[in-house]
């Protein structure tokens, strides 16, 4: 059923269906991620008509994606492979389904263990679940015990006509989460500037609309009060310009970027005291620094730390000894620069020449121990069209 605000935003004429195929797999990757679903186990057997023969510590739950649930039973006796059984056919008679496949991974003292199956949905679809459960030793994860973790691999293709252009974007069995349009067809994922949410009007092509579903079913309308036509996000592949910027640095001095930088690769690193993965960063920058610092390599540090947490950062720069410059706002993930680069996820590190602003690199070239002999290879290129 539509919302409330969906129903006031949509006209009542010039709804279309949406072009919409199932998915019997697949839709994970297509949705940029997942949310598990807990399924609290128990000792009773409840909808279990017939079960395998030779269960000696079964435990049973229910896979649930919206009005439609499953009962799996989960055997894992002392010093034996564990075994999950699925009622994928719902019939209550769990020896008459596909195997569902359950193995084990050793990780230090504790084993996890994870699989698929798969699921009928009525009308002839078959949809695909994948699930992992955690060692119940795992004193860590005590909360999560007597617990299998699930998640949907199946979903839906939807293809929407925007005034007069076709997008392809997928969305899972209930869309909890917003849909992904990919507006300039670079295939980089933004979240503030390309995701739909059911029910709310969007204006992405210069008209705006409202996508709404009805079950299976998803209908795009035009909505009765236009907004305003959302910019496209900033194209930061390799090749393409950084978007320049003049911030006060932590220093009190003013950062004047790419100019400030100019004879020079600048790494620009979007960072936190509080992100893990930032901080396991920090060698491999610091050795490219030491390595080429004067030879025309610079680090721009830019702080996602909250307000208030002046002093804490200048103490962990200090303390880890980092040289080079810092911006720090104090506003978090609203910091301006986040929101300019729209970054959603740290660490989030460009290679910038500083003469001419071009994106020499991205996250994918520049994290990892090779990162030094990579910035020596980036200066040895840009040395040779002067020495040419």
């Amino acid at each position: 059923m539509l919302t409330t605000m969906a129903m006031a935003a949509v006209f009542c004429l010039g709804a279309d269906e949406v072009a919409t195929q199932f998915m019997p797999s697949g839709i994970t990757p297509k949705v940029g991620g997942y949310m598990p679903v807990r399924a609290v186990m128990g000792t009773k057997a409840d909808g279990v008509k017939k079960a395998p023969e030779g269960l000696s510590a079964a435990k049973y739950g229910k896979i649930k994606f919206g009005e439609k649930s499953w009962v799996f039973i989960l055997d894992e006796p002392e010093g034996k492979p564990a075994k999950l059984f699925v009622d994928s056919n719902n019939d209550g008679d769990l020896t008459n389904d596909p195997e569902t496949k359950w193995t084990g991974a050793k990780n230090g003292q504790f084993t996890m263990h994870s699989g698929n199956c798969k699921v009928d949905l009525g009308d002839g679809k078959i949809g695909s679940v994948n699930l992992y459960r955690f060692d119940p030793k795992d004193a860590q994860r005590a909360a999560l015990k007597e617990t299998v973790l699930f998640y949907n691999d199946f979903g839906y293709e939807l293809t929407l006509e925007l005034d007069g252009k076709k997008f392809t974007t997928f969305t899972g069995p209930e869309a909890k989460t917003p849909l992904w349009i990919d507006r300039d067809g670079n295939k980089n994922r933004s979240s503030k500037y390309e995701m739909v949410t059911l029910g709310k009007p969007f204006n992405f092509t210069g008209t705006t609309y409202v996508l709404s579903r009805e079950g299976e079913k998803f209908k795009l309308a035009k909505a009765d009060k236009e907004l305003p036509k959302m910019e496209l996000a900033p194209d930061l592949r390799v090749g393409k310009k950084a978007i320049p910027f003049t911030m006060d640095g932590l220093d009190g001095n003013k950062v004047d970027f790419p100019k400030g930088y100019a004879g020079k690769l600048v790494l620009v690193d979007f960072w936190a005291t509080w992100c893990g993965p930032c901080i396991a960063e920090i060698p491999n920058v610091k050795k490219a620094y030491s390595d080429w610092n004067g030879k025309g390599f610079d680090v721009l540090g830019i702080s996602f730390d909250n307000e208030g947490e002046k002093e804490k950062v200048e103490e962990f720069l200090k303390k880890k000894d980092l040289p080079w410059k810092q911006i720090y706002e104090g506003k978090g993930w609203k910091t301006t620069l986040g929101e300019k680069y729209d970054v959603t996820a740290i660490p989030f590190v460009l290679l910038v020449d500083g003469d001419t602003g071009e994106i020499l690199a991205t996250s994918k070239e520049l994290r990892g121990p090779g990162l030094s002999e990579f910035i020596g290879k980036q200066l040895e290129k840009k040395k040779k069209p002067a020495a040419e």
